[in-house]
């Protein structure tokens, strides 16, 4: 496999210009596009662990909101550009922190207020430039929002940021002449990258190849800046129309950790960063990367436990199969070599296989064995949590005779990665069946180690219990989603459960683009023996993240 560019440091940063035409920047906007996935709302204390993983990773650019839609979000911004974004290390690396911001005065001085404190602080601001997009939400004309653009840079360099990206919304069914006027305009006002958005999703590669092609041929000043391309994902093409970018001479590339992101996703940083690794230099030129692709699977892994984002199975690089081999001809091939049927080593992304001496986890099983299996998983656990874990992992041993690796992933969705209670399960009790109205009677306990009781009928154990547990916390919460997925097999059931829900109360965001109310989602994962014990504590899990979140907003206030 072509590995990155082997040659020591990557290329001294400039915000508009890179001195190895080869090197290719990864932006990630996994804590600004990537939760905007239904359900994947994070506290700022999961986004900033977030944000050190993409150092640890190499990111160029990390991009941790949108400051100005919420004083959550203002604090995220705000705190990854102090904690992340000021520690340069040996080599001279340290990402830049990139604001996200509508081309309006006053988002562009919050984001601003927000990245100042990095090291190397940049300002995204971006308008769409379709026609759609500019008859029908913008309600504007071309020359106004030409004019806008052209403003809103010069506005932002007036601040005093000298790394200014420009974002073209929409840029894919956009006009190509305006395109490349606008484009124009906001150069000489100053800007430093220009994002091309295939926001839609709806280029094919040798579409997304051509125009920017016709970009760089057809723009003025486009030689002293960086093109830079956001694809989504909606036809399955987002990977492969931001590879394709980079061949027609892209060197900004914006994706997210798994691919999450708004509908079908985005571009995913570990398919894009490992297609150009393993063909940078056949099938483009040399083009590569800096990004540290060992770290790719734990990063992947935080991502998903913090998001609430379950990965398929059979996801590319990071899903449960990406490395399994079960037909018995590719089995007897990867027995000969590993080559027959790997074009990559699980370790290169940070899988570490099993030792051959299969470990049987049960209750007798100490710490470090949990410690060693949950690394060889790609866990990466602090002492702390791995306190938790193991009486949490003892608790499943005395009702379960093997653990196994589906039983610790769970565990760990359920345990590892959750913001701490504010209401904790005392006791369940349900009655369901034919004969009546279904009932449950939940208690529950506060972190002060007060009890709660309440009892409620509903149309199953689960809506019953559900209801309880509103009665007690007060809050008017609604379910979005609900779902339940067996994870293991025969009589020693486990159970999996998923819950995705949002506050109706007044404590919403206004959408930036269209005034409508957005109503932040949260997500729970539980794993227990008993179904409804599960579904109960995924949901306790969601509630406490709402809960956790609104105190964060009412005490930013």
């Amino acid at each position: 496999m072509a590995a990155t560019k082997p040659s020591g440091l990557r290329p001294p940063y400039t915000p508009n210009h890179i001195p190895d035409p080869s090197y290719v920047r990864i932006l990630d906007t996994t804590l600004r596009d990537g939760e905007q996935s239904p359900g994947a709302t994070m506290m700022m204390s999961e986004k900033l662990s977030i944000a050190k993983k993409l150092v640890k990773l190499g990111v160029d650019i990390i991009q941790p909101g949108f400051p100005s839609a919420s004083n959550a979000d203002f604090l995220a911004v705000k705190t990854i550009a102090l904690e992340v974004g000021s520690r340069v290390d040996d080599e001279g690396y340290v990402p830049v922190i990139a604001g996200f911001c509508r081309c309006i005065e006053k988002d562009i001085a919050v984001a601003w207020e927000a990245v100042k404190y990095a090291k190397r602080p940049r300002i995204c601001t971006s308008i769409a430039t379709s026609a759609i997009h500019m008859e029908h939400k913008l309600r504007k004309s071309g020359d106004q929002v030409i004019q806008i653009a052209r403003d809103m840079v010069r506005f932002a360099r007036s601040l005093g940021c000298d790394d200014i990206q420009f974002g073209a919304e929409d840029a894919t069914r956009s006009d190509r002449q305006f395109l490349y006027e606008i484009l124009g305009a906001v150069i000489e006002a100053g800007a430093t990258t220009v994002n091309i958005a295939d926001t839609v999703g709806i280029l094919m590669p040798f579409e997304l190849g051509k125009l920017i092609a016709d970009i760089k041929a057809n723009t003025r000043g486009i030689e002293n800046v960086i093109i830079s391309t956001h694809c989504h994902n909606d036809l399955g093409v987002a990977t492969a129309n931001t590879i394709e970018g980079a061949r027609s001479g892209a060197r900004q590339l914006e994706v997210t950790i798994n691919g999450i992101g708004e509908r079908a996703g985005n571009a995913s940083l570990e398919e894009v960063v490992m297609a150009l690794a393993c063909k940078g230099d056949e099938a483009f030129n040399g083009v590569y990367t800096k990004i540290n692709t060992k770290h790719i699977l734990e990063t992947s892994k935080m991502v998903e436990e913090y998001s609430g984002m379950n990965l398929q199975p059979h996801k590319a690089l990071v899903g449960a199969n990406a490395f399994v081999h079960a037909s018995g001809i590719h089995q007897d091939g990867m027995l000969k070599h590993k080559g027959t049927y790997e074009i990559i080593s699980p370790e290169d992304i940070g899988h570490k296989r099993a030792t051959g001496i299969g470990i049987v986890l049960g209750k007798l099983s100490g710490r470090q064995a949990l410690r060693k299996r949950l690394e060889e998983l790609g866990y990466e656990v602090k002492e702390d949590e791995l306190e938790s874990l193991f009486w949490h992992f003892k608790a499943m041993a005395e009702k379960k005779k093997v653990i196994s690796d589906i039983d610790l992933k769970a565990l760990v969705s359920h345990t590892g990665f959750n913001v701490e209670p504010i209401w904790k399960l005392g006791d369940l009790q349900v009655t369901c069946g034919t004969l009546g109205l279904s009932t449950a009677t939940v208690k529950l306990v506060t972190i002060d180690g007060i009890t709660h009781v309440a009892c409620s009928t509903g149309k199953g154990a689960v809506d019953s219990a559900y209801k309880a547990i509103n009665l007690i916390v007060q809050e008017p919460i609604k379910l979005q989603e609900y779902s339940l997925n067996s994870v293991t097999e025969g009589m020693g059931i486990s159970a999996t459960a998923r819950v995705v829900i949002c506050s109706m109360d007044n404590h919403t965001l206004t959408s930036a683009f269209n005034g409508d109310a957005i109503y932040s989602t949260f997500s729970g994962i539980g794993a227990e023996m008993d179904v409804v014990v599960s579904s109960v504590e995924a949901y306790l899990v969601a509630v406490n993240k709402l809960l956790r979140c609104k105190e964060s907003f009412i005490c930013a206030k």
